[in-house]
């Protein structure tokens, strides 16, 4: 079975206009990536997991936080260069992007060194109006 990722597109309306939140991926690899390397708070989703429980477990692992009370909308899966397809779902809400708590990995770092180094799995969050969003997100979830 192809891999599947559940995340939730959350959006605000602020001043007139819409913005999006995005998180940007921790880690050595993404460390001086920005543009093209956001992302939806997403992730993997187990074979039998429901995959509007899962976005939203994922929502909770990358930021500490834990929506009720909204509608989520379903938008068109998409299929990203490596096979995998991202299901999301719009939702209106609002966090504060500098007070995001990530869940972390291990990774041995430097690569052959032996040792082992925790990284938190986002290292930052921010809300972007749409134009910004297009430019910041990884261009395969643009759509």
């Amino acid at each position: 079975m192809p891999r599947q990722s559940a995340g939730l597109l959350l959006y605000r309306r602020q001043g007139g206009r819409i913005e999006v939140f995005l998180v940007h991926p921790g880690g050595p690899f993404w460390a001086r990536k920005d543009v093209g390397a956001w992302s939806i708070p997403k992730g993997e989703a187990a074979p039998s997991e429901d995959l509007l429980e899962a976005a939203f477990r994922e929502l909770a692992e990358e930021t500490g936080t834990r929506l009720s009370d909204v509608t989520p909308v379903p938008l068109s899966p998409i299929r990203q260069a490596g096979g995998k397809t991202v299901h999301a779902w719009a939702v209106e809400a609002d966090l504060d992007a500098d007070a995001i708590v990530s869940n972390t990995f291990t990774m041995e770092w430097p690569r052959g060194s032996g040792r082992m180094r925790e990284f938190p799995e986002v290292d930052r969050a921010a809300w972007f109006d749409l134009d910004e969003a297009r430019r910041r997100i990884n261009p395969a979830q643009v759509a």
